[in-house]
């Protein structure tokens, strides 16, 4: 029995170490047998580290500064903050420079393997016997050379709908999709001035050589089916393909509208006519010469409408007219002067058609600026802009965006 009696506290012992040093001062006097407050709670403070598990420091450095978040593109809102022209329509809010590296490495498998099965289809049915395609005025030489040039226009959507996250139509103009209403007035203007220049051309061609005009052969009807429905469509995959995501992609990295479109034009020019094979300078030149037109009426028009009905128009042309006048006048390559003067007269032709086209753009009123959404922090309220026309409406209109499609 202690002197306080039964269950009283036990007496407190002092403290008997040496001088309390820095700032807690001296611990408190606890009693004996009665346990102290837990961790968090003593008198003199917590540990520094606060009430983490052992082993695992605190972060003892600056608070962290939240980056900007990355604007996430609602269903159905155009994915640019600002309007874009057709050249930089790449330059999404999530452009990376690899991205057409991974598009161009996506169509190189692809086409590779549309191409081997062709060559198996071609091999097994015997269509062609010569898979070297040299002799295009063979109708089926022809139609194989073709579709192995459109299929690729798909090839081409999937690699802006795969590597880029962005809708196929945002390959063909600034609206996203086709317009259908420019390709009637586009190609008029084209075969009044390139396919004139064509025609006259060929004629040139026959008289300075002196061929033999045979007249159409017996295959000329499959002939004309096979240039009318298909040779539009091998325009249209070459426009896909040099004037679309190749200059896109120049463009794109330069990041500038004038310039990007001024080095792509050039760079695709000098491609598009050496993918045409073996050829001499004149060739080459008037090749050159057409994709300088070409990137010339997308940039005037704001997409590749334009430009498919020019290329298809030339293709046209040459094809019906060298069929319609025999093998032989379709073979007539007159060479020196004679062939420099008729290949200044298609380049007369393209000239013509681009400032005609430049001329007349206040009553084609094609869309020059992609749609856009502005949805970076601390911009305010989102409002929907209208692509710039020549003598129209241009700039920022409010309310919602459109829906795209």
């Amino acid at each position: 029995m202690t002197a306080g009696g039964w269950g009283a506290p036990p007496p407190e012992q002092p403290y008997g170490g040496p001088p309390p040093t820095g700032r807690y001062g001296a611990p408190p006097r606890v009693p004996v047998g009665v346990p102290g407050p837990p961790w968090g709670a003593q008198p003199w403070g917590a540990p520094p580290w606060g009430p983490q598990p052992w082993g695992k420091a605190p972060w003892a450095g600056p608070p962290p500064v939240p980056g900007p978040a990355r604007a996430v593109t609602p269903p159905g809102a155009p994915p640019f903050d600002t309007p874009q022209p057709y050249a930089l329509l790449m330059r999404a809010r999530d452009w990376a420079w690899w991205r057409p590296l991974l598009g161009f490495l996506l169509f190189t498998v692809l086409y590779s393997v549309a191409a081997f099965v062709l060559v198996i289809v071609v091999l097994v049915t015997g269509v062609v016997p010569d898979l070297a395609l040299a002799d295009l005025t063979d109708v089926a030489v022809l139609l194989v050379t073709n579709l192995s040039l459109i299929v690729a226009i798909p090839i081409v959507w999937v690699c802006w709908l795969v590597p880029h996250g962005l809708r196929i139509g945002w390959s063909s103009s600034v609206l996203g999709r086709l317009r259908w209403r420019l390709f009637l007035p586009t190609t008029l203007r084209a075969l009044a001035t390139l396919g004139v220049a064509v025609a006259l051309g060929l004629v040139v061609a026959v008289v300075a050589t002196g061929v033999d005009v045979t007249g159409p052969g017996p295959s000329f009807g499959w002939m004309l089916l096979v240039v009318l429905t298909t040779t539009p469509l091998q325009a249209a995959a070459e426009e896909y393909v040099f004037r679309g995501y190749l200059s896109q992609t120049i463009a794109g990295w330069i990041g500038r509208p004038v310039v990007g479109a001024a080095v792509a034009g050039v760079v695709s020019a000098a491609l598009f006519s050496a993918a045409h094979g073996q050829q001499d300078l004149q060739s080459f030149l008037y090749r050159f010469a057409i994709g300088l037109a070409l990137s010339a009426a997308v940039w005037l028009t704001g997409g590749l409408e334009a430009s498919i009905a020019l290329h298809a128009v030339n293709n046209v042309v040459l094809f019906l007219l060298a069929g319609a006048l025999g093998d032989r006048a379709a073979a007539a390559e007159p060479g020196g002067v004679v062939g420099w003067a008729t290949s200044l007269l298609g380049v007369l032709g393209m000239a013509a058609f681009v400032w005609w086209l430049a001329r007349s753009r206040a009553q084609l009123r094609p869309e020059l600026l992609s749609p856009a959404v502005d949805l970076r922090p601390g911009t305010g309220p989102s409002t929907g802009p209208v692509g710039g026309r020549p003598g129209g409406p241009s700039g920022w209109l409010p309310g919602p965006p459109p829906a795209w499609r």
